[in-house]
């Protein structure tokens, strides 16, 4: 990792690496090892898809993780269930508590997103932000947004 961001130049802030629940099920002492390696390093470790699959809470305690992403299935329901709610509330209210991120994943309505922003998530993904677009169209897209953003 080291060398390909030596090769790339490559602030290590600016990458994130995402692992899914299932990487620490084998060799937790070996995957700790790594993962504090990468934090050394300065790259940013994301849980991904918490709650799904083998969640446990020990895993925010016991790894250095920047930030936790709510897998889209809790994020579907929001406002129409109260399971959904109150989970993705407390994964918020946890994250936070540890200064840990939460990024809620597969952001559809404005009802979501609104519930989000009552619940102190910070961070969103999903196609009612954007569609998947090739990185040449980035830079527009943000800037659209900006303009946006400003004009409200």
């Amino acid at each position: 990792m080291r060398r390909a961001l030596a090769e790339t130049g490559l602030k290590p802030l600016r990458l994130a690496l995402e692992f899914v629940e299932t990487v620490f099920l084998d060799d937790s002492e070996e995957t700790l090892a790594a993962l504090h390696a990468l934090k050394t390093l300065g790259v940013q470790i994301v849980l991904d898809d918490f709650g799904t699959g083998y969640s446990s809470l020990s895993y925010l305690r016991s790894f250095p993780f920047d930030a936790v992403k709510i897998d889209r299935c809790f994020i579907s329901d929001l406002g129409a269930s109260t399971t959904s709610n109150v989970i993705v509330q407390a994964v918020i209210l946890i994250a936070d508590g540890l200064g840990i991120s939460t990024v809620a994943e597969g952001i559809e309505t404005d009802q979501q997103l609104q519930f989000l922003k009552v619940l102190g998530c910070k961070e969103v993904q999903g196609f009612k932000l954007s569609k998947p677009v090739p990185a040449a169209e980035v830079p527009a897209l943000i800037n659209e947004r900006m303009l946006t953003e400003t004009a409200a």
